[in-house]
């Protein structure tokens, strides 16, 4: 690794705001051999995007993924990252929600023991209240 990469510089490429930083972003990650992106930058970087830059979730989804697959940036566990920005996309849940969900499927757990409803509308985990 040459690096661990920030929320900050991921939102600065994804958005070109402002555009003399996003050029450096991008510039960065193009230039790094490899850049470690953690699952909390990760779901850092969506709640930016849709909180203060008011980013659809579809193009929330999708600027995740072409992180992920960025050509410098490594995951700890690229599969599971994508499987939570498929559920967050797809059922409409919150990022957090979403990995939470991806992380019970991974594991065999396949229960979260939660409040949050919205959980419901994955099939492929079981919710429980405490």
């Amino acid at each position: 690794m040459t690096a661990f990469v920030d929320t900050n510089v991921l939102v600065r490429h994804l958005t070109g705001d402002p555009p003399e930083m996003a050029a450096r972003a991008t510039a960065a990650l193009r230039s790094e051999s490899e850049l470690l992106l953690t699952d909390l930058v990760a779901a850092e970087t969506v709640y930016v995007l849709e909180s203060f830059y008011e980013v659809p979730r579809n193009q929330v989804a999708e600027s995740v993924r072409s992180l992920i697959g960025f050509g410098s940036v490594a995951c700890v566990d690229p599969a599971l990252l994508l499987r939570a920005v498929e559920v967050y996309e797809t059922d409409r849940i919150d990022f957090a929600e979403a990995y939470l969900v991806a992380s019970a499927e991974s594991t065999d757990v396949g229960r979260i023991l939660s409040f949050d409803r919205s959980l419901d509308r994955v099939e492929t985990v079981e919710r429980i209240e405490p």
